[in-house]
């Protein structure tokens, strides 16, 4: 079996192979003739030089035919000790060559060096710059989303939920886990927004709906009361509940927010540290993670959220591609323009690529001597001589031109001598 694929540049490769072999053996052929010719001739002048420039030339290109062509197969057929090195010595050379490759290639520190002078950041900010490439990245994206979301069943995900994540969550304490993360985004004030939001909606509700209010609240005023007292009630009662919630929103340290941050101060430490606490909240994940409608209702979310997604991802006009065009946008122009941005981006380049040097650099290499070994030798030196056997075929050239330059001062010495 043939490891080695033929390439539409291969005839090219070949063609220019053929022509420089029939160049150097051309130069060969005309020293060979301009010697024959000028055998006979008077060598005490001129000719005397040419004949002697003929010879050396011949012994010159003759002597590089054989190293090159040693270097690939014997030479007329005649095997020679030390020819067909290629052949004899493939798997070998296949190991250098990857020892060459891992000691001067796969190396953090060129590693790191090549990706410095590549400014990967500055060019990746200078290509998402324009909006076809940016629209590019989000077809593609869109394209690899939708067909991964495709291929995901409902059945499968029941079954991962009910038979993996599930019983899964169920072995593992949540209360620790919960109190932990509770207490760092109450320390944090990252719960600040959502009270503001809580806030927010709750008076805009107010805002928009005082009759509800009033019929609500009217409803749980006693039946013996006057309806103008009841009315002022909850006239006063709806201002109230107003002005204290725009204070609450307004006043960061106002005595609701203070009480409510306490209560989940305190909670977090439950959660982590008082076994009753602890052993409630364990008891109530227990009977949620339990409750037979709990996959399914899991994986009728999941339906949902797979029919929005797709349904943006198709459509270029959705606030999906909106955003999406938008952040790409904001990445691509701080990538070519903010230091700080392409030094961050290419820092953890460089970490990842140091990682993969480091770690597979050596596998990576191994490949080399691998495919090498696969190679069939007679294949492997036809191939490889295609490649470089072109340039080798300047070898016998310059030796032929330096045979005989050569065979000139020799000549000369000669005369000057005599």
């Amino acid at each position: 079996m043939s490891f080695l694929q033929e390439t539409p540049a291969d005839e090219r490769r070949r063609a220019g192979l053929r022509r420089m072999r029939t160049l150097a053996t051309g130069l060969l052929v005309l020293a060979a003739v301009v010697y024959v010719v000028t055998l006979r001739l008077d060598h005490a002048g001129v000719w005397g030089y040419v004949n002697t420039a003929a010879e050396a030339a011949m012994v010159g290109a003759l002597a590089d035919w054989f190293a090159v062509t040693a270097l690939f197969r014997h030479p007329l057929g005649i095997p020679v000790p030390h020819t067909a090195l290629v052949k004899k010595r493939k798997d070998e050379l296949g190991r250098s060559l990857q020892e060459f490759v891992a000691d001067n290639f796969l190396t953090e520190e060129i590693a790191r060096d090549r990706l410095a002078t590549a400014h990967i950041a500055e060019r990746l900010g200078a290509w998402l710059a324009e909006p076809s490439h940016r629209q590019r990245v989000l077809t593609e994206a869109t394209r690899g989303g939708t067909r991964a979301l495709e291929r995901i069943e409902d059945h499968d995900v029941h079954d991962f939920l009910s038979q993996l994540l599930l019983p899964r969550l169920a072995q593992e304490p949540i209360s620790p886990i919960a109190g932990s993360l509770l207490e760092g985004v109450v320390e944090g004030g990252s719960h600040k927004g959502i009270v503001d939001l809580g806030i927010d909606e709750i008076q805009r509700w107010l805002t928009d709906n005082p009759d509800l209010f009033k019929q609500v609240v009217g409803d749980k005023a006693p039946w013996w009361t006057p309806e103008w007292v009841d009315d002022k009630v909850i006239d006063w009662t709806y201002r109230q509940a107003l002005t204290w919630l725009d204070e609450m929103r307004h006043d960061a340290d106002h005595p609701a927010r203070t009480a409510l941050d306490d209560l989940l101060t305190r909670l977090a430490r439950d959660l982590q540290h008082d076994p009753e606490v602890m052993a409630s909240a364990e008891a109530l994940k227990e009977r949620l993670l339990a409750h037979p409608q709990v996959p399914t209702s899991a994986v009728a979310v999941w339906q949902s959220l797979r029919t929005s997604l797709m349904g943006a991802m198709a459509d270029e006009g959705s606030y999906f591609w909106r955003r999406g065009d938008e952040l790409l946008t904001h990445l691509g122009d701080h990538l070519e323009h903010d230091a700080v941005w392409q030094e961050r981006l290419e820092t953890h380049l460089g970490e990842i690529v140091a990682f993969f040097v480091n770690t597979y650099g050596d596998e990576l290499a191994e490949v080399i001597s691998v495919t090498v070994e696969r190679w069939d030798a007679d294949e492997a030196s036809e191939r490889i001589e295609l490649f470089v056997g072109r340039d080798l075929q300047f070898i016998r050239i310059n030796g032929t031109v330096v045979g005989a330059l050569a065979g000139l001062a020799i000549h000369s010495l000669s005369v000057l001598i005599a």
